[in-house]
């Protein structure tokens, strides 16, 4: 394949490496032939009317359409009888140059035979136009010189195809003037700004753009600087040059263009079209015929190079045209126009129904509802999607031509709904990134402890021994009898230190059985020693208490968060234990009034060795032990503490998750 190749056969088409689902194609499509599927929009090619707006409108170039040059080329190597035919637009396109006939010197160039005008073509049709608007006959017509708006009739409005303008385009008609002129074995291109226009007739043999010429003309070096100057081949357009712009149809036939008077209405661009087909079909417009432009006139055609300005455009078309019109070019073109005016025109059309049956209406509004679009308020009708209205997107949906994923509103929604989700998980990560490290902190500090336990056990035991034996046989009024005495109570205090690593080092399994969690924490209130001034309340507020656990190690575990709330209220205070439950967890509550736990210790107070109380008052291993024995059982504990009189009661709540149903 050479720079002139082929991309692709279809017409219209995607390069979905460039494709950045922007909808907007989608928006601009008039016959709704775009799908989005897989997050690629798609052109299908049997609802395509070939209008070129997604190749307009595409602000990456992911939509092109079929590249002729190479066809262009081939022929002209091939045959003798080349001739360009040139769209009366071409003034639009090449603003640059300040004659006409430097663009045809130009076009010469390329070795073709012929260079004409289809601005005479143009005339021919505006006059059959012309008579057709006049006649008395009931039937009102549809222009048919735009094969975008043919198509969109014959395959959108099949029951208006008759109301068709039985004529052919002004390209055709000046294709058929050459061959009379030059012979049916001469070759015909056509050089405009429709896209269209490249599969409208066989009695076309190739179509490029203005584009698609400019490129030609870079590419083969030819440029003003380099060619004779020369004017167009007889027959040469006259008003018909005017046919590219807005109401050009009328101003070359002169038809009258007032409200009283006037039979004819003039839309263009892809609303204003389809508004002006759909009134004509339920009978809103009895009496006016329509001239309709696909496009904002062919001088903004997609074929044309972007950027260029409408009424700039129109300007030069405009002045083209007047310096056309001298009495000396009349006189030709009269001479011209007898000559070819008996050529025939006529053409006929045939319906082609692309419409889809318009689905069930629950299936409907089950994709509504699947949009987030339950109520009428729902219905924003943004437009973002492409579609004029949430439910014709809904529509397309259910033919397979869209995605929810369309609506931006739904998107957002689910952008948000993810945000959330991502936020909670970063936070249950965090939380079980915290536990697994305090789970790896008691695994080897329970090592530590075991090992530190059995090697402290012998030497304990032999002191605590002989310091009994030497107490009970010191008398009381002995002066080492104060000092032994102290001597063994310490000792027992170590003793009780060694007890406490041994338990904290064996908690390394469980052993489950159905019991109550209301019998649970009454025995862990039991075991707590209350002093005077202390008061303990139980609420249940379970529908169900039964839970599967190791017992005896959750009573250790809730007796030692008791007992850290009683030592938290030396002055008296209240303790409380709420049961409630949620769906996956029952959930104990335990609460005190005390003085709280400083906001800077409280990630700490579950590592081994840490306590809050005064020298000798604590090992450290009370909550370590609870937290390990609440983590066996796929718990989860956490903690809430205030020492700030001024934000409110003072006190610590500890809230433990078992889990309703546990297996071994």
């Amino acid at each position: 394949m050479d720079e002139f190749g082929k991309i692709e056969e279809k017409l219209v088409f995607t390069i979905k490496e460039l494709c950045r689902v922007c909808y907007t194609c989608v928006r601009e499509c008039p016959a709704k032939a775009i799908k989005i599927a897989n997050g690629q929009a798609e052109v299908i090619e049997d609802r395509c009317i070939a209008c070129g707006n997604c190749v307009k409108v595409c602000s990456q170039n992911a939509k092109q359409f079929r590249d002729e040059r190479a066809d262009v080329k081939e022929i002209l190597k091939r045959e003798k009888k080349v001739v360009a035919i040139v769209a009366p637009s071409f003034p639009a396109e090449f603003m640059e140059l300040e004659d006409h006939r430097v663009l045809v010197g130009m076009v010469r160039a390329f070795g073709f035979y012929r260079v004409c005008e289809v601005g005479f073509g143009a005339d021919l049709v505006a006059a059959k136009y012309k008579e057709l608007y006049s006649s008395d006959l009931p039937m009102k017509y549809i222009s048919s010189d735009c094969p975008a708006i043919v198509k969109y009739v014959e395959m959108y409005h099949p029951e208006l195809t008759d109301n068709l303008a039985p004529y052919v385009s002004p390209i055709v008609a000046m294709a058929r003037v050459v061959r009379k002129h030059h012979g049916d074995d001469t070759k015909i291109i056509f050089i405009g700004p429709c896209v269209a226009k490249k599969n409208e007739s066989d009695e076309i043999d190739a179509v490029i753009t203005f584009k698609e010429l400019r490129a030609m003309l870079n590419m083969q070096n030819i440029n003003p600087d380099k060619v004779s100057p020369s004017e167009f081949d007889l027959p040469r357009a006259g008003r018909g040059a005017i046919f590219p712009i807005t109401r050009g149809l009328m101003q070359t036939v002169q038809i009258q263009d007032d409200f009283s008077d006037g039979n004819l209405i003039v839309a263009e661009g892809r609303l204003n079209f389809q508004e002006a087909l759909n009134e004509f079909e339920n009978g809103l417009l009895n009496d006016q015929h329509l001239e309709l432009l696909c496009c904002e006139g062919c001088i903004m055609g997609p074929g044309i190079s972007s950027g260029g300005k409408r009424f700039a455009r129109r300007a030069y078309v405009s002045n083209y045209v007047k310096k056309k019109l001298s009495e000396e070019e009349v006189e030709i073109w009269k001479q011209q126009f007898e000559i070819y005016s008996s050529i025939d025109l006529s053409r006929s059309f045939k319906s082609n129904d692309m419409r889809s049956p318009i689905p069930k209406r629950d299936r409907i509004d089950e994709t509504l509802k699947e949009m987030g679009k339950v109520e009428p308020k729902d219905h924003l009708n943004c437009g973002a999607c492409g579609y004029y209205t949430c439910e014709k997107h809904a529509i397309a949906i259910v033919e397979g031509l869209a995605e929810v994923e369309m609506c931006l509103p739904y998107a957002l929604e689910q952008l948000h709904t993810m945000v959330e989700d991502l936020a909670e998980t970063n936070t249950k990560l965090a939380s079980m990134k915290q536990a697994l490290k305090q789970s790896e902190k008691l695994a080897h500090m329970g090592q530590l402890s075991a090992g530190i336990a059995h090697e402290l056990n012998n030497p304990l035991g032999v002191v605590t021994m002989y310091a009994s034996i030497l107490l009970d046989e010191t008398g009381e009024d002995n002066p080492v009898y104060g000092d032994l005495k102290l001597i063994v109570e310490q000792v027992d205090r170590c003793r009780n230190i060694v007890g406490g690593l041994l338990n904290f080092a064996r908690k390394n399994q469980v052993q489950l059985a159905d019991c109550s969690a209301v019998d649970l924490v009454n025995k862990s209130v039991k075991s707590t020693i209350l002093p005077e001034g202390i008061e303990c309340s139980i609420k249940n507020d379970l529908r169900d208490a039964s839970i599967r656990i190791d017992e005896e190690q959750m009573i250790q575990a809730l007796s030692n968060i008791l007992k850290n709330g009683v030592e938290a209220m030396p002055d008296g205070g209240k303790l409380s234990v709420e049961l409630v439950e949620d769906n996956e967890y029952i959930i104990f509550e335990i609460s005190d009034t005390g003085m709280g736990i400083p906001e800077d210790m409280q990630s700490k107070i579950f590592e081994p060795f840490f306590t809050t109380k005064g020298i000798g008052k604590g090992t450290g291993l009370g909550l370590a032990t609870t937290y390990g024995i609440i983590k066996m059982h796929k718990g989860k504990i956490e903690v809430y503490s205030n020492t700030n009189a001024e934000k409110g009661s003072t006190g610590t709540t500890f809230t433990v998750f078992l889990p309703k149903t546990l297996t071994s």
